[in-house]
């Protein structure tokens, strides 16, 4: 096709036509861009993002165990017996924990800070899996139990339901359960091989 057999579109390109991405949707509408493909590759490397910060934690000295459980709607779910999810107010951000984990991306536990390293290493992408997974999701549930509470967040397609809740519990064990499906809006396939 040549310039001038090429139809002529009747949109302009000026300054209105610039427009940025904004929460979920940085995710949910270029999953390839975080996770390396919208197929089924790019949902198991979701998983593994939530599943290398439970064996960040383990490699720290806490927690000895990783259970993960692959449910028959192809839901995820990983549960680690480590410290638990700060999730709680944070005063130096001036924000939840939960926020920044779940709905920010390049926020974690996983930077270099004042008081050093909170990691010696790390796996997965840093401040970017935990909020990715999430925002990739028909739905994500969260409990975490740390500092004698049990901590839950509910999310759907991007977006927090119901704000976080907090409970006495007298459980002993720390440690973090995040169970989510892939959204199928969002991969090709979410069907992840046992």
């Amino acid at each position: 096709m040549t310039p001038d057999n090429m139809p002529k579109k009747t949109t302009g390109y000026d300054n209105q036509s610039i427009s940025s991405l904004k929460g979920a949707e940085r995710v949910r509408k270029r999953p390839s861009v975080i996770f390396g493909s919208d197929g089924l590759e790019g949902c198991e490397h979701s998983v593994f993002e939530i599943l290398s910060n439970s064996i960040d934690e383990a490699r720290e000295g806490f927690g000895k165990r990783i259970i993960v459980t692959r449910f028959l709607d192809k839901s995820i779910e990983i549960q680690d017996f480590g410290r638990g999810i700060p999730v709680d107010y944070n005063e130096k951000e001036q924000r939840y924990n939960w926020e920044l984990v779940f709905c920010e991306l390049y926020a974690g536990g996983k930077y270099n800070n004042n008081e050093g390293e909170n990691y010696e290493y790390s796996l997965g992408l840093n401040g970017l899996g935990s909020c990715a997974t999430q925002y990739s999701s028909e739905y994500m549930d969260v409990t975490v139990y740390r500092d004698g509470f049990a901590y839950s967040l509910h999310f759907e397609k991007g977006e927090n339901i119901g704000g976080l809740k907090k409970e006495p519990t007298k459980r002993k064990e720390t440690g973090s359960i995040q169970r989510w499906k892939p959204d199928l809006e969002v991969f090709t396939d979410i069907d992840i091989p046992a």
